[in-house]
């Protein structure tokens, strides 16, 4: 194999992404990652896609916006390239509405979205009734129902994208030699170690846990209710997540915090309350201090780069997050938002 013109440093969805389009693009990449793909945040159970609210218009929904109409043809070409299925749909989201302020809520939000999505998704007030298969308990017996959302099998998805890398010449490995220019990629950690370096919090780990049932919801849109997301995905199984938790001493033991999920869960959604546990899962999850991905040039280290701090959206803003590393990898054409650079922080 020729010489990679990139290196990244990370197997996670962030990583693979940058690797992907980079290898689209005609370049020669290899992947560093000491514990294996998709082993920090990126091999969770859940994989909601799910857009902010269309209000209070900013960098970070623009970006994500554009990010999450982009995901259909990404999943669809590395699917095709692997022959493996990464459970991507546009199934959308139901979010019940609770009370008539809520609805107020829900009705400015539907006029900005025809704005902001400029019709090329929908948040609508629609009746709970026209989605039985939920069973919404709903006070006002009215649901948001914005088409945008889509779901993703976390697991399968990094493997049908490890595969199509392979396929394409990318190989992962647990160690190697690096090239002229280093994107890092490395999760929590990898924030912990920027802290440390620079001085200033650039950003921690938020630890996750959430559980994969046994329960077919078909074609299902994804509900977000009382905090927790069902993601229902295509092969018969229905995510349930997850937690937030600042402080913890193992990042990977599950524990009563996630027991207490589960039941919240079958409390909600009486239907699943017989239905078995098939995985639990935990981990760290991302978090930058600004709460925005960290992308750019590595101060202080020529031919280095930054790619991190996805935190609960991580899958929804791979996309273009790899497009525009790519572009600044490879063309030298710097498009990042001011807001994600770590100078920010800095």
């Amino acid at each position: 194999m020729a010489t990679p013109d990139v290196t990244i440093m990370g197997a996670g969805i962030i990583g693979m992404s940058i690797a992907w389009v980079c290898r689209q693009r005609g370049a020669q990449v290899s992947i560093i990652d000491p514990a294996g793909v998709g082993a920090g945040a990126s091999g969770g159970v859940v994989g909601a896609l799910a857009p902010h609210a269309p209000e209070r218009w900013e960098t970070k929904k623009e970006f994500q916006l554009k990010s999450l109409l982009a995901t259909g043809p990404f999943w669809q070409n590395v699917d095709t390239c692997s022959g493996l299925d990464s459970g991507y749909g546009q199934c959308g989201r139901l979010q019940p509405i609770l009370n008539e302020r809520g609805l107020a809520f829900a009705q400015e939000r539907e006029t900005a979205a025809k704005e902001l999505w400029k019709g090329q998704a929908n948040w609508q007030i629609r009746p709970a009734s026209e989605f039985p298969m939920w069973a919404i308990d709903s006070p006002t017996k009215m649901v948001v129902h914005d088409t945008l959302s889509a779901r993703i099998d976390p697991r399968r998805a990094c493997e049908s994208l490890a595969r199509a890398l392979d396929k394409s010449g990318v190989h992962i490995t647990n160690v190697g030699v690096a090239s002229d220019k280093v994107v890092w990629a490395t999760g929590y950690r990898g924030l912990l170690d920027l802290s440390k370096e620079f001085g200033v919090e650039v950003g921690n780990g938020a630890k996750g846990q959430a559980a994969l049932l046994d329960y077919d919801t078909g074609d299902a849109p994804q509900l977000f209710v009382d905090g927790i997301h069902f993601i229902p995905h295509n092969n018969a199984t229905l995510g349930i997540g997850s937690t937030t938790e600042r402080y913890f001493d193992d990042a990977k033991s599950t524990d009563k915090h996630l027991d207490d999920l589960v039941e919240r869960a079958r409390r909600i959604f009486p239907k699943i309350q017989n239905a078995k546990v098939l995985s639990r899962w935990a981990n760290a999850r991302p978090r930058s201090s600004t709460r925005a991905p960290i992308l750019g040039e590595y101060p202080g280290k020529p031919g280095h780069f930054i790619a991190n701090g996805g935190f609960k959206i991580g899958f929804g803003m791979a996309v273009e997050i790899a497009e525009v590393m790519a572009d600044l990898l490879l063309d030298n054409h710097d498009r990042i938002p001011t807001d994600f650079r770590i100078d920010a922080i800095l």
